[in-house]
Formats: C-alpha cells, sequence, structure tokens
C-alpha cells in the first residue's frame, strides 16, 4: 500500500514513455493498415476471429489489440475486443466520419525523419538546407495530403460555411489560396449554389481538388489557377479568400507580403478567411495549437504557431483594420475572419 510519502516520489515512468511513444504511432498505423476496427465493428471481438478476418496470426493481433486498449483505442472484457467511442466514429469504415486516410500523410516517413535531426533544428531555428520551403513545388509532400487529409477537414470546412452564411444563397465569388484538397471551397460551394470558387495550387495538387469538385457536384462552378501563392495573378474582386493552413509554414514578413496580395485581390467589404492552429499567449495551451510550433521548427525554416495578437499585428500591417476570432468547436484550430474596408 502506498504511503504519503511514496505516492508522489518522482518516477522516470513519463521519460519512459516518451521516449517509446514511437510505439503508439506504429501500433495505431498498423491497426489501421490492418483495418482493425472495422473488423470489430462488423462483430469479430476476439484474437481468432479478429485474425482471420484481418489475414494476421492470432498472437500479433492478440498484443496489438492488448497495446490498443492501454491507449485508449479499444477496451476489453473477458477477452473480448470493443471500439471506444473515438474508434467506433473516427476509426471503422463503416462511419461517415472516418479518418483512416490521414496516415498516407501524417505517418509518412519522411515527415517522420525531420525528427530525427532535431537537435540540429534546434540549434539552427528551423530546418536547414531548404527543407519545407513551401514557396516552390513539393507533389511528394502535398499531393498525399490532398489525397489523405480531406476527411479531417470537413468539420472546419462545414463550420467555415456556416460561419459565413453560406445557404443565403449569396452570388459569391471565393478564392481558395493553397486549395490543396479543395474540400474547403468545395463545401462552401455545396452550401451555396451560386458561388464561384477558384482555386490556388501547384498543378499536380489541384488535380485532386478538381477530382473533389466533380464528386461533390460542385465541378461546372469550380476552377483552378496553377501556381505560387506569392507570384500567381490572383484576379479580383472576390467576396472571400480562403486561406486555410498556409501561414504556419512562413516567418511573419511572408505572412504579411501574402496578405498584403490577399488584401489587393478582395473586393471593398470583403473578407480573408484565415484557419489555423491558434496557441494562447501564454504558447503552452491549449496543447494541440502550442504543439504546432514543433511540428514547423521540424518541418519548416521559418515557420511556425502564431497567437491571435500576432496574426492580428500581422493582417493590420497588411490593410486589415479587424480581425476577429472564432474557434471551429471540437477542434484545434480556429477561423480569423479579416474584413478590407469599404
Amino acid at each position: 500500500m502506498a504511503t504519503a510519502n511514496t505516492a508522489h516520489r518522482p518516477s522516470p515512468a513519463k521519460i519512459f514513455d516518451t521516449l517509446n511513444a514511437y510505439q503508439q504511432t506504429a501500433s495505431l498505423k498498423a491497426a489501421i493498415e490492418l483495418d482493425i476496427f472495422t473488423a470489430i465493428s462488423d462483430g469479430a471481438h476476439d484474437p481468432q476471429s479478429i485474425a482471420k478476418r484481418v489475414n494476421a496470426s492470432e498472437k500479433g493481433v492478440r498484443v496489438l489489440c492488448d497495446f490498443l486498449v492501454i491507449h485508449g483505442f479499444l477496451e476489453k472484457e473477458q477477452g473480448k475486443y470493443q471500439l471506444s467511442q473515438e474508434s467506433a466514429i473516427f476509426l471503422s469504415k463503416h462511419s461517415p466520419a472516418y479518418l483512416g486516410t490521414i496516415i498516407g500523410f501524417l505517418s509518412a516517413d519522411w515527415h517522420a525523419n525531420h525528427y530525427s535531426k532535431l537537435t540540429e533544428i534546434v540549434k539552427h531555428g528551423g530546418a536547414p538546407g531548404g527543407a519545407g520551403d513551401n514557396t516552390k513545388p513539393n507533389d511528394e509532400a502535398w499531393v498525399p495530403f490532398a489525397r489523405s487529409m480531406a476527411p479531417m477537414m470537413a468539420p472546419s470546412a462545414n463550420f467555415m460555411a456556416e460561419l459565413l452564411d453560406a445557404k443565403s444563397g449569396r452570388v459569391t465569388k471565393v478564392l481558395d489560396i493553397a486549395a490543396g484538397h479543395g474540400m474547403f471551397g468545395v463545401i462552401f460551394a455545396t452550401h451555396n449554389p451560386n458561388a464561384h470558387i477558384t482555386a490556388l495550387d501547384w498543378p499536380a495538387v489541384l488535380e485532386v481538388a478538381r477530382e473533389n469538385a466533380e464528386k461533390h457536384g460542385v465541378g461546372g462552378r469550380y476552377s483552378v489557377r496553377p501556381g505560387s501563392a506569392f507570384e500567381a495573378d490572383f484576379g479580383t474582386e472576390y467576396d472571400y479568400v480562403f486561406l486555410t493552413n498556409i501561414f504556419h509554414h512562413f516567418d511573419k514578413p511572408t505572412c504579411e507580403k501574402l496578405m498584403g496580395r490577399v488584401h489587393a485581390a478582395l473586393k471593398p467589404g470583403g473578407q480573408a478567411i484565415t484557419l489555423e492552429f491558434v496557441p494562447n499567449e501564454d504558447r503552452v495551451s491549449p496543447p494541440t495549437p502550442a504543439a504546432f510550433s514543433l511540428i514547423m521548427l521540424a518541418s519548416t525554416a521559418a515557420g511556425d504557431a502564431y497567437t491571435f495578437a500576432e496574426y492580428h499585428s500581422m493582417f493590420l500591417n497588411s490593410g486589415f483594420a479587424k480581425t476577429t476570432s472564432h474557434p471551429v468547436p471540437g477542434m484545434p484550430q480556429t477561423v480569423l475572419v479579416s474584413l478590407k474596408a469599404g
């Protein structure tokens, strides 16, 4: 029995667990690749039946599933496994909110390899040698991103459409910068039958965005503009310009340069709509937006997760007098709405 003195004794357990945390990534990836979560949702609950369903060894399935129980992805009672609530919603292919495809980007070897050099990156203050230069095409990174990450963006995209009252049906001209999978513009267009979307990204990435536009029945109102967000001709008189998950790749002067170009592309009274990971001013909360700074440190030359005060200052310097903040319910991101004076 623990005494008052031993109950709070320092333990190396957190150190041990953190140095072995890569095992959690590998186990979840393996479970998704084997489709274990769908097998359990289909009624396979013991190691033997799961193993038969996913074509794996019974021992391997038992060890992997026990590990997933330890980390909260499965529940176990009397030798049988059940899905946790989160796994049922996000990891069974029978769920409309299935997110398993995101391993195609988040678990890519090139992405993880950044962290093998983290000591040198910390010394340098960013990924040296041109790594993470998102002013140039990088199809190896961004085509898999476009093909795998769309399901994870749906809640934020729907929130943006609701925030902007897309269902009002107003004739609306939208520029979607760094469109990727295109779902922010596509979902806005599905809400508003009078919206026309122009997507800007690299050519190979825009092929994915076009596919998604056609799939969702808005291809006739969806055009593409290949090129760099810092060099391509945007056009003018847009009601909205979407900037989703782009600013965190760059330093503040570069962000201001891009936002200045956005200001010029909007019509008077138009709005720039930014989606970002925005930590509190203490930079350590909430956990996911705050931790995003390390991702940017490891994978870009100068990127960061900026606070609202920093975004407000950058956008003010780019011509926007007012920016408001709108956290996305249930997600770790925030929508920032910046108004161009009429």
